[in-house]
């Protein structure tokens, strides 16, 4: 009997609701495509992209005998520190060994967020509203523009792989609101 749960228990919900409480919303991060990917196997690879921020990991399908793939997935974390990096490691796919990392990368979403709590209504479509160049605290091959696109932030970037003698990987950020979040 200890370990029924009476209707009265609102546990499971008091936790859904905390954690709504600190969520400010969805981060979408869409993985376009690699460039110049690293070859791990004999003349190519099979790339994957595991993505991680804080203890959320999230990967795309792997591309099949392709230094240049193009995976166009959505992978949606949810942010409840904006101060957290997202970090991206390319994965070369071995079925008979541990998979042969391809390099990495990692950036911040601070710029992207503090963009987001801007009023942007009035401002056509396509405007750009801020750029950051690539630095030494960055990864970023080209500037990275944070663009106001039907109502919505988009931000588009390059990165360029560390640890690896070649590789870039374009991204795609957009934001989503959730309903009963925190918000910003």
């Amino acid at each position: 009997m200890d370990c029924l749960h009476s209707p009265t228990d609102n546990s499971s919900s008091a936790t859904a609701s905390s954690f709504m409480d600190h969520l400010l919303g969805l981060l979408r991060i869409r993985v376009k495509r690699g460039i110049n990917l690293a070859i791990r196997d004999v003349r190519s690879s099979d790339p994957y992209v595991v993505v991680k921020m804080g203890k959320q990991k999230l990967k795309t399908r792997v591309i099949k005998k392709n230094v240049n793939p193009e995976w166009n997935e959505d992978l949606t974390l949810s942010v409840q520190e904006p101060i957290v990096p997202v970090k991206l490691t390319v994965y070369d796919h071995d079925t008979f060994s541990k998979d042969d990392k391809m390099g990495e990368a990692e950036f911040d979403i601070k710029t992207f967020i503090d963009v987001l709590k801007m009023s942007l209504d009035g401002f056509p479509s396509g405007t750009t509203i801020t750029r950051i160049p690539p630095s030494r605290q960055n990864c970023f091959v080209e500037d990275s523009c944070i663009t106001w696109q039907n109502g919505k932030v988009i931000q588009d970037m390059c990165l360029r792989l560390k640890n690896v003698e070649c590789g870039e990987v374009e991204l795609q950020l957009q934001w989503i609101d959730l309903p009963g979040s925190k918000g910003l």
